[in-house]
Formats: structure tokens, sequence, C-alpha cells
């Protein structure tokens, strides 16, 4: 897993919850790496269960919560990091619809080593679209806090519905419907 992920996982533990918390969890995972990560670098994602494992411990709050959280608190970091993917994109769907041809793959151009999760897209209409997530991380809340943090940036209400087509949670169907 890149480092940015570990770095902004971080840099969100210490905004929402304080520095304390953040060293009790770098602490307590036991990491290979001492918790100390560069965003180009590449860590193993053990490390990150074991951090958010510690985070739920510390805070009693629900994993899925937490990870959605993170996922929305990316996203805002996303936007800043890199506009251009913003550029000319005029709603939340306009975006979406990139994500695999456009943006995965300059992403994979900065990143070439990256273990992205894949994203088959379908529009139904301009009120709908259906997302099947495939990942062998099984993160679909990270797809969804960042789905809400994409949907935040443009300003738009819609409703998110998630269906385990596999039920360890590799294949997801997220159905996007605005409201």
């Amino acid at each position: 897993m890149k480092g940015l992920i570990f770095t902004e996982f971080l840099e969100m533990v210490e905004s929402k919850f304080g520095f304390d918390v953040s060293d009790r969890i770098i602490t307590k995972s036991n990491l290979p790496s001492k918790g100390i990560y560069t965003s180009v670098g590449t860590y193993d994602f053990s490390e990150m269960v074991s951090l958010i494992t510690n985070l739920h411990i510390e805070t009693k709050l629900e994993i899925p919560l937490l990870i959605q959280t993170f996922g929305e608190y990316l996203f805002n970091s996303f936007s800043s990091l890199y506009p251009h993917f913003f550029e000319k994109k005029k709603s939340s769907f306009d975006f979406l619809e990139n994500l695999e041809e456009y943006i995965h793959v300059e992403v994979l151009k900065l990143y070439s080593d990256a273990q992205l999760p894949r994203f088959e897209i379908s529009r139904n209409n301009e009120k709908q679209m259906v997302m099947v997530y495939y990942s062998s991380r099984k993160l679909s809340d990270l797809a969804i806090g960042l789905l809400r943090g994409c949907f935040s940036h443009f300003n738009e209400k819609i409703g998110i519905e998630r269906k385990f087509l596999e039920e360890d949670g590799t294949v997801v169907e997220i159905s996007l419907s605005k409201v």
C-alpha cells in the first residue's frame, strides 16, 4: 500500500483525535516501519489493518465508520493534491465516469506499483449510476467514504446502496442515486 495512504491516515487521526491518539496507535501497532512513512514508499497492508484496529480500540468507534471517515478525508486530500483530476468535471458522476480510464491510469503513472481497486461503472441515466468494486483488500467502506467526499466536493446529495456480490467483500455493487 502506498505511503501516501498511511501519511494521510495519520494526518486524519491527528486532526480528528489528536496527536496523543496517533502516537498511541502507532506504538500499540508494533509496526515494522515504526510508523515512519514517506508518501512514495510502499508498505504492507497489514500495517494499515493494525493502525485501524488500534484506532478502533482507542476511540471505541466502529471500524467501518472509521474507514469511511478516512475515505472522506482522503478524497479532500486528493482534490487538493491533484486538482487537475477535477478540471472540467461538473458533477460527481462526470468525475466517477473517468475513474478507471483516466484517474487510475494517471495514478499508476505517478505510483507504478500502486495496487488500486478496479471498478466497472455504468451510468443508467442522469440520476443513477452503478459501480461494481473489485479488490482483494475488501475496503468497500473506504470506497463509500471516498464517494461521500466526492459528493461533498461537488455539493450534491446522492444516496448510496451497497450490495455484497461476494460474501467476503471482494466484489461489491454500489448503486448511486441523485436525490
